[in-house]
């Protein structure tokens, strides 16, 4: 009997190794298992704060500009020609000549001008003789008269006292004489008046005698500089009234003190025009920035470019800028001196509605409608709907969700203040 429970022994002995094998490969398996799981991420892994890049809204001060290109014109410039026609007697100006208002240019000669002078003087010499002789004329026809008149006066009462001591015809002559006394103070009287209106005319005519002789000096009308001759010593002008199209100009005269530059302003910003307003005016080939004003427009748009001329008045004391010269010149728009501004892509535009999304205190996102002011390329005033030192998203937002929890990242507000629409 003892083999046989050897052997029984031996039987039960293998089957309980057997099952330490499975149970060692079960747990074996079991911690492959829980290596994996606890390979994946946890919930709280999962639920992580996202960081975004957040702006300050801060004040600045915002401008809006239009930056345009013109060419420098003068104050004023003019063909100076001459009121009469003669020859070029002198001309003492050329071309880059300085020249002060009432400077004389140029001198012309017309040779039947001291002829007509004078005549005219002979005219009015002759008018004045015969206003004296008819002067004259005129006492002695009123002294003649008061005679005849007094003479007749007494005759007539002679009858009355003694109706016969007188002949009726020697009355009647008296009376006669009285008359015809009378019509010739009335004759003299209307003879100087017809002397003194010859007079008057006999003056007029030298008056414009020497009008014209006037003419033949060639003045100035204003500061400015020669920049063109036309004619030289001798040359025939004619006159600058002259329908001919063939009138000569003496010289050209530009006002160069005040520079003008006419800015066709497009339609989209002429109600920011406004007289007295800025403009910085660069000048390339200078290398060099003026400034000037808005000095006036012709508060019309120009139905054929949809512009509106605008001209900048320019001081030009020193003269350095030339008419003809190209510019750039930045017109100043509109200014908010003390704007809340924030970057543009902090501002989402839909249906006319402007929003922007806003990091609180306790980190967590909310979106919130503002009203919109100024505008440059990089920012935009807010009116209202944020507070100075409010967080606003910038960049991409449309992953978030309002109430959900980020990490705001500040960036530095832009430094642009200016722009050009």
């Amino acid at each position: 009997m003892r083999p046989q429970v050897s052997r029984l022994n031996w039987m039960k002995a293998l089957v309980l190794l057997s099952l330490l094998s499975a149970l060692a490969a079960f747990s074996s398996s079991c911690d492959r298992v829980g290596k994996a799981n606890n390979s994946k991420p946890s919930p709280a892994s999962e639920m992580t704060a996202p960081t975004v890049a957040v702006a300050k809204a801060e004040r600045q001060t915002l401008s809006q500009s239009q930056e345009l290109l013109a060419e420098f014109a003068p104050y004023q410039e003019i063909d100076l020609h001459a009121k009469i026609a003669g020859y070029v007697k002198n001309i003492y100006v050329d071309v880059g000549d300085r020249v002060k208002q009432g400077q004389l240019l140029a001198v012309l000669e017309v040779p039947e001008q001291q002829a007509d002078l004078d005549q005219a003087q002979a005219a009015v010499s002759s008018a004045e003789e015969e206003v004296k002789r008819t002067e004259s004329q005129l006492g002695e026809a009123k002294a003649a008269y008061q005679v005849a008149h007094i003479t007749y006066g007494r005759l007539a009462e002679v009858p009355k006292v003694n109706p016969h001591l007188i002949a009726q015809q020697e009355i009647d002559e008296a009376q006669a004489k009285d008359l015809e006394t009378e019509a010739k103070v009335s004759t003299s009287k209307a003879a100087i008046s017809v002397a003194r209106q010859k007079l008057m005319e006999a003056r007029a005519s030298l008056d414009r005698i020497k009008t014209l002789i006037t003419y033949t000096k060639i003045q100035a009308p204003f500061n400015g500089t020669v920049t063109k001759r036309y004619a030289d010593t001798g040359a025939m002008i004619p006159a600058g009234t002259s329908e001919s199209n063939q009138a000569l100009p003496l010289v050209r005269l530009s006002e160069d003190d005040v520079l003008r530059l006419i800015l066709p302003v497009p339609e989209s910003v002429v109600g920011l025009i406004h007289v007295g307003g800025p403009v910085e005016i660069t000048v390339q080939s200078l290398r060099r920035t003026f400034t000037g004003t808005v000095w006036r427009f012709t508060d019309k748009v120009d139905t054929s470019t949809r512009t509106m001329d605008t001209e900048i008045y320019v001081k030009n004391t020193d003269r350095v800028l030339k008419p003809g010269m190209y510019a750039s010149a930045k017109l100043t728009l509109d200014r908010a001196p003390s704007a809340l501004a924030v970057p543009v892509q902090a501002v989402s535009f839909a249906q006319n509605k402007a929003t922007v999304w806003t990091v609180k205190q306790d980190n967590t996102v909310e979106e919130r409608p503002v009203t919109t002011g100024a505008e440059t390329p990089s920012l935009v005033e807010i009116v209202s709907g944020l507070k100075e030192g409010d967080l606003v998203i910038v960049g991409n937002r449309s992953e978030l969700k309002s109430g959900q929890r980020v990490e705001p990242k500040v960036v530095e507000l832009a430094a642009s203040t200016e722009r050009t629409p």
